[in-house]
């Protein structure tokens, strides 16, 4: 069997969708997991709507979502002259023809088999014509489709599709202006690109019939099929924006990892079993194109969520760091992002096993990427009562000859609470308040040993110093 050979090949014509997302990493785990290529087609034709910055973008969804692509990726624009090239085979060995009917009668004909109630295909009076009879006027060149049978679509996610060769068109594969059309297009590269199979969404299930008519006609092998269900919101409806973010890049900046996002991608709508949790090789050796669902997969932001958290918690720091810090760069710029750099990593071992993304990393860190005076938010501030302050200015005494591990830190601050006749919870609060000026962070203790003890100290002096007021 030879190598296997897939590809993905949007168009850039605005955002890269989550759709496409997934369409590319199916199309990678597949070609990896069997030491295949992946390769990039940007299908860049319509020139109207594609744009620089639509390309850009492809390649950011990418490289971000870490679907390497083998290769230098082709630009279907660029290979015009080979498209015209086949088309012009195809006609020399009159498997098409030119066609020299006018819009007018295209219209014409299709309004009056409506009237009688036959099929609207247009049916080209040039289809059989002699080469004597051609007028010196512009034409298309149209491919000639059989008449009758069928044509099996063996596809390896809807089965067997049989589509009756009669509701297949005499297909444009030439404008009248010399310039090959997609369809014509997508097929030459294919071949040309040496693709084995082709995995994409099933809005292109119809193409495929179509398309084979012109791989039948070069006598060219069919690849294997695969076409996709789509995505649909939580509501079961196509997904857009009013269900929320649609493009990969939204994801990035949502400080989503990009490991959780493969993870979920490949279960949406792909399944091994009951396993939900996986890394990328146990998914490369899993995945197979039999395993995916028919029907349409419901996007589910919880369970991404859920996916998300448990990656965080598996990345070793350093990586997490690098991985947070990119983030940083392209949500905040770099400054920020060297403010991350320089201060996060102590704090990674007590913060992500309950992150979900890294904008909540950053935001339980917040206590180590301040600087005094720490300004301590309305809610925080309702902990720092007359007697919370004594307590404060208690253990603040008492820090100073301490050792400083957190089984001396416990117990120094239960006894200090004690002392006051109340429970550790009682000083937590007030704790908190003083080292991250807010109520929701780490244990007071991780935040005392992250600190360390000349830190710590003078954060409880500045809150016990304004006390003393």
């Amino acid at each position: 069997m030879s190598a296997i050979v897939t590809r993905i090949a949007p168009s850039p014509t605005g955002y890269m969708h989550i759709g496409t997302a997934r369409t590319a990493l199916f199309n990678w785990l597949y070609a990896r997991g069997r030491g295949g290529k992946f390769l990039l087609r940007v299908e860049d034709t319509d020139k109207e709507r594609s744009s620089a910055e639509a390309t850009e973008a492809i390649f950011r969804g990418l490289e971000w979502l870490g679907l390497d692509f083998d290769e230098t990726p082709v630009f279907q624009a660029s290979r015009a002259d080979r498209h015209v090239e086949i088309a012009t085979k195809l006609l020399a060995s009159g498997n098409a023809y030119k066609c020299f009917s006018t819009q007018e009668e295209i219209v014409k004909f299709r309004d009056a088999a409506y009237a009688r109630g036959s099929s609207t295909l247009f049916q080209s009076p040039w289809r059989d014509a002699d080469d004597i009879t051609h007028p010196n006027i512009p034409y298309v060149i149209r491919i000639k489709s059989p008449n009758e049978g069928h044509t099996i679509i063996k596809d390896q996610v809807q089965g067997d599709v049989k589509i009756k060769n009669d509701q297949l068109d005499d297909m444009v594969l030439l404008r009248s202006d010399g310039t090959p059309v997609y369809m014509l297009a997508v097929v030459v590269d294919d071949h040309d690109m040496g693709i084995t199979h082709v995995i994409r969404g099933d809005d292109h299930l119809n193409n495929a019939a179509r398309q084979m008519l012109i791989y039948k006609a070069l006598d060219w092998p069919i690849p294997v099929y695969g076409h996709l269900p789509l995505i649909l919101g939580p509501d079961g409806k196509k997904l857009s924006k009013r269900h929320g973010a649609t493009s990969v890049e939204d994801y990035q900046l949502m400080g989503y990892p990009a490991s959780g996002m493969r993870n979920y991608l490949a279960r949406l709508g792909w399944s091994h079993g009951n396993d939900e949790f996986f890394s990328d090789d146990e998914a490369k050796i899993w995945f197979d194109l039999d395993a995916i669902g028919k029907s349409a997969a419901r996007f589910d932001f919880k369970k991404l969520e859920n996916l998300c958290k448990q990656h965080i918690a598996q990345t070793h720091d350093d990586a997490l760091l690098h991985d947070i810090v990119q983030y940083k760069i392209i949500k905040d710029g770099e400054d920020e992002a060297l403010k991350v750099s320089e201060r996060l990593l102590p704090t990674l071992y007590c913060i992500k096993n309950r992150a979900k993304t890294y904008g909540e990393i950053i935001e339980k860190a917040n206590f180590i990427l301040i600087n005094r005076p720490i300004e301590i938010n309305e809610k925080a501030l309702k902990n720092l009562s007359e007697d919370a302050i004594l307590m404060l200015n208690r253990l603040t005494s008492l820090l100073r000859n301490v050792s400083w591990t957190r089984e001396k830190l416990e117990t120094l601050s239960e006894s200090v609470a004690e002392t006051f006749d109340t429970s550790f919870g009682k000083l937590a609060g007030p704790l908190r308040a003083a080292l991250a000026g807010q109520t929701i962070t780490p244990s007071v203790f991780d935040m005392m040993l992250i600190l360390g003890r000349d830190e710590t100290i003078a954060r409880l002096a500045d809150i016990t110093a304004k006390g003393s007021h």
